[in-house]
C-alpha cells in the first residue's frame, strides 16, 4: 500500500528535525572546546577604574582559582583575567604603583576594576581610603625577577616552541607566533636563544597552550620555569 499523503509530507519534517538535531550538537561540541582553549594573557592591556582592597575576612580561605589566599602577598581578584596574570596597578592619586599576579575573580562592585590584597594596597598608599583611582597594565612574566615576591612560592610553567643556537632563527619564529600570541619572548642564556609563549602559574592552562600549539604543527613542550 502506498503511503498517504500525511505519512509522505512527515518526511520533509523527520530531515528538518534530525538536520537540526546535528546543527544543535555540533554547536555544543564547539562551544566546549572554546570554553577549554587556553586563556592567553593580554600582555599590554590597560584599564582605568576604582581598585579597592580586601583581607582579614579571607585570609586562609580558597580563592576562585584554588588557591588559598594569603592577604600578605601581591595578588589581586579581577572580573577576566586569566588567573597567573601580572598587572602592574598604579595609584592614578599618588603615583605610587605595585605588582600583583590574578588569583581570584571580583571585585563585583559596579566601577570597580581590581580587588587588592591587604600588602598590595598597603604598597600604593590606599589603605587609609579603602579605594583609589588606578590604572591597570598587563605586563610578561618576563620583566620579573625569580626572587619578585609577585613569584613567592609558585611554580612557573611556559610553553616553549623551539630552542636555536642561531639567534636569528629564534627572532623570526617569535615574530612568526607574535601575530597570534603576543605574549612570546626569545629567553637567551648565551648559548641557546629559547621561543617561549606566555608564563603560568597554572599548568592546566599551559597545557592546554601546548595542546592547541601542536596541533597547530609545533613542536612545543611544558617547561618548567624556576
Amino acid at each position: 500500500m502506498s503511503p498517504g499523503p500525511a505519512a509522505t509530507g512527515s518526511e520533509p519534517f523527520c530531515s528538518r528535525w534530525w538536520l537540526g538535531a546535528l546543527v544543535l550538537a555540533t554547536a555544543l561540541v564547539f562551544a566546549s572546546c572554546s570554553a577549554h582553549r587556553a586563556q592567553i594573557v593580554p600582555v599590554g592591556k590597560t584599564q582605568r577604574g576604582v581598585a579597592s582592597w580586601y583581607g582579614p575576612t579571607f585570609h586562609g580561605k580558597a580563592t576562585a582559582s584554588g588557591e588559598i589566599f594569603d592577604t600578605y602577598r601581591m595578588t589581586a581578584a579581577h572580573k577576566t583575567l586569566p588567573f597567573g596574570a601580572l598587572v602592574e596597578v598604579k595609584n592614578l592619586e599618588n603615583g605610587k604603583t605595585v605588582r600583583v599576579r590574578i588569583n581570584d575573580r571580583g571585585p563585583f562592585v559596579r566601577g570597580r576594576v581590581i580587588d587588592l590584597t591587604y600588602a598590595a594596597a598597603e604598597e600604593i598608599g590606599m589603605l587609609a581610603d579603602g579605594t583609589a583611582k588606578v590604572e591597570l597594565t598587563v605586563l610578561p612574566f618576563g620583566t620579573l625577577a625569580p626572587d619578585d615576591p609577585v613569584l613567592a612560592g609558585l611554580p612557573r610553567f611556559t610553553v616553549q616552541v623551539g630552542a636555536f643556537g642561531d639567534s636569528g632563527r629564534a627572532r623570526a619564529l617569535a615574530e612568526e607566533l607574535r601575530a597570534r600570541y603576543p605574549e612570546t619572548v626569545v629567553s637567551d642564556d648565551g648559548a641557546w636563544h629559547r621561543v617561549q609563549v606566555g608564563q603560568f602559574t597554572d599548568r592546566s592552562v599551559a597545557d592546554a597552550l601546548c595542546d592547541e600549539l601542536q596541533k597547530l604543527g609545533f613542536a612545543a613542550l611544558i617547561v618548567v620555569l624556576r
